[in-house]
């Protein structure tokens, strides 16, 4: 009877314990709608999560507390929120969780993107700064820039010849691809007339499409092992083939260098140097391989879907056509190419280009972070490693700060200050603090080079009525046109005077 007594009391207070925990835990972190045992909100958030989380901090709140599984997660749906997560506390909120898919990277320990703000962290991107973002360096590269475009447009001239459609996302991305295998490595990685040369394309769209995949591994660890998706798989084949490719490269190169050849002068010969001055453990052979992975996955994706998803309203919108063509045509030198430099201080094509990242966001969902310390956000207490969201495409669409958010409309970001380098947070497409994404500069260059090009050399016809056009888009790790934009470029004899949109029936 005694020892009946025990086991009952040891379960009552074992029921009670756990009651009162989970009552402290309603008491400190924001509210949230009740989930379901075991699976928690998985069933609230749908096929387009940042819509549904939109939709839920309408009731619950700027801040709302949701369980993914056995992951609680606060979720920023408002500018003062993400202020709060991203300035405010940015130190605190600075951890990542490293999804299952990235733990198939080799070295991923040092990934810039996943790795915890450390001096490590901050050694890494002094380079970055230094070596890829600063103007002096982007002024010396563009010309390897503007050859990749020149190549571009040979292609479009024979496609124009032939009267063929053009597939704007595919070809922006070969675009991109070459942009930032030029400015790393000084040459091209692909072709703009095959699918894919050399797996560049494969690899990074593998991993573009595994790393947007809701992993069940990632909402319940005890899973991790089973891999029950196979997509921790995929990922380690596009990885490894990634590995293979850069450590090529950089072999050759030091080969190259040994040999006292000329230098190349670009991103790769100055991480090389950079890391000759370092101390080997605070940035090595093995930081510069993970870095040119990073970049070919995080400066090709986002540009050509801005890029197209750019030309898609400029061409839905005819009045903007020749507004942008005109305003372009003042910085053509004499040798028939643009100005760079100008192109990216171009009041309208910029606000373009700013309303897109606004309406259309590449990465509606910023990285997760995850919070390093307990901390005070607002009026509530979040405890160590608890996992925050910021909801991007919430706040770039919220009728508080924008007035007809639904509208494609440039001129909102003309006659201001607004910007996205983090400073305000009802428009933060490449996040904000410490953990913001760092190739703004040459991501600004890219997509006005790419859309400035479209615009002013060719006139476009579509393959539908404007109104018949498919401007849905599909969540993923990016947000991606559902049907790709089609247009078959062709010559206009009244370039820069006038403007007509042409619809192909």
């Amino acid at each position: 009877m005694e020892l009946l007594f025990i086991v009952v009391s040891s379960i009552v207070f074992f029921f009670c314990l756990l009651h009162g925990i989970e009552l402290h835990r309603k008491r400190i972190l924001p509210p949230g709608p009740a989930g379901l045992p075991i699976i928690g909100n998985l069933l609230d958030l749908g096929p387009k999560p940042h819509e549904s989380l939109a939709k839920l901090s309408h009731k619950h709140g700027p801040l709302m507390t949701i369980r993914l599984g056995s992951i609680p997660t606060v979720v920023a749906s408002t500018p003062d929120a993400a202020r709060e997560i991203l300035q405010r506390n940015d130190e605190a909120c600075s951890g990542r969780n490293v999804p299952d898919a990235v733990s198939a990277l080799v070295d991923n320990d040092v990934a810039v993107l996943w790795i915890p703000a450390n001096g490590e962290w901050r050694t890494i991107r002094k380079a970055l700064n230094t070596y890829l973002t600063h103007q002096h360096k982007l002024d010396t590269l563009r010309d390897l820039r503007q050859n990749v475009v020149e190549g571009m447009l040979d292609f479009l001239r024979e496609s124009e010849r032939r009267k063929a459609g053009v597939d704007i996302g595919k070809l922006a991305f070969a675009v991109a691809l070459n942009q930032m295998s030029n400015t790393c490595l000084s040459q091209n990685v692909t072709s703009y007339e095959s699918d894919d040369i050399g797996g560049f394309k494969t690899a990074v769209k593998t991993l573009m499409e595994v790393d947007g995949k809701f992993n069940i591994a990632d909402i319940f660890p005890v899973l991790k092992p089973l891999d029950p998706q196979n997509i921790r798989r995929q990922a380690k084949a596009a990885y490894d083939w990634f590995d293979k490719v850069t450590v090529g490269f950089i072999t050759t190169r030091l080969k190259h260098r040994e040999s006292k050849l000329p230098r190349f002068d670009d991103m790769l010969d100055s991480l090389l140097d950079y890391c000759e001055e370092s101390h080997e453990a605070d940035f090595s052979i093995k930081h510069i391989k993970i870095l040119l992975v990073d970049l070919f996955l995080a400066g090709t994706e986002t540009s050509s879907n801005t890029t197209e998803w750019a030309m898609t309203e400029v061409l839905l919108n005819p009045d903007m056509f020749p507004k942008v063509r005109e305003e372009v045509s003042s910085t053509v030198g004499e040798d028939g190419k643009f100005q760079e430099t100008k192109i990216i201080d171009l009041p309208y094509l910029q606000a373009v280009i700013k309303e897109t990242m606004r309406l259309h966001l590449s990465v509606p969902l910023l990285v997760p972070h995850k919070t390093e310390t307990e901390v005070k956000l607002g009026e509530y207490i979040v405890p160590k490693n608890t996992q925050i969201m910021v909801n991007a495409w919430a706040i770039a669409r919220d009728p508080r700060y924008w007035e007809n958010p639904i509208k494609f409309d440039p001129e909102r970001f003309l006659g201001n200050e607004l910007d996205y380098k983090g400073q305000h947070f009802e428009f933060i497409p490449f996040g904000s603090g410490r953990r913001m994404c760092p190739g703004i500069p040459l991501a600004q260059r890219v997509v006005s080079l790419m859309v400035a090009s479209f615009v002013y050399h060719f006139d476009w016809k579509l393959p539908h009525a404007r109104e018949e056009m498919d401007i849905n888009d599909i969540f993923g790790l990016t947000l991606l046109r559902a049907t790709p934009l089609v247009a078959t470029p062709y010559f206009s004899h009244t370039k820069c005077v006038s403007y007509e949109l042409q619809l192909a029936h």
